[in-house]
């Protein structure tokens, strides 16, 4: 019995590593990219403003039809 205990002990703290291991992965990743300049004057143009606006009329329509 104790050593299904330790089993199911050491699995969770594998899992855990590796959940935090990609996570790390994917922060590294996210780094990589953001700090390359063409990609910075990429996201420097983008208008959040506008962006908004032209999406909250799909969001209007995504809700009625998920409403029906």
């Amino acid at each position: 019995m104790e050593r299904e205990e330790l089993t199911h002990a050491n699995d969770a703290a594998r899992d855990m590593l590796l959940m935090f291991g990609g996570a790390a992965l994917v922060l590294l990743g996210a780094g990589l990219i953001i700090s390359n300049r063409q990609v910075q004057r990429y996201l420097g143009d983008i208008d959040i403003n506008g962006l908004a606006q032209g999406a909250i009329p799909d969001i209007e329509r995504y809700m009625k039809l998920r409403s029906m």
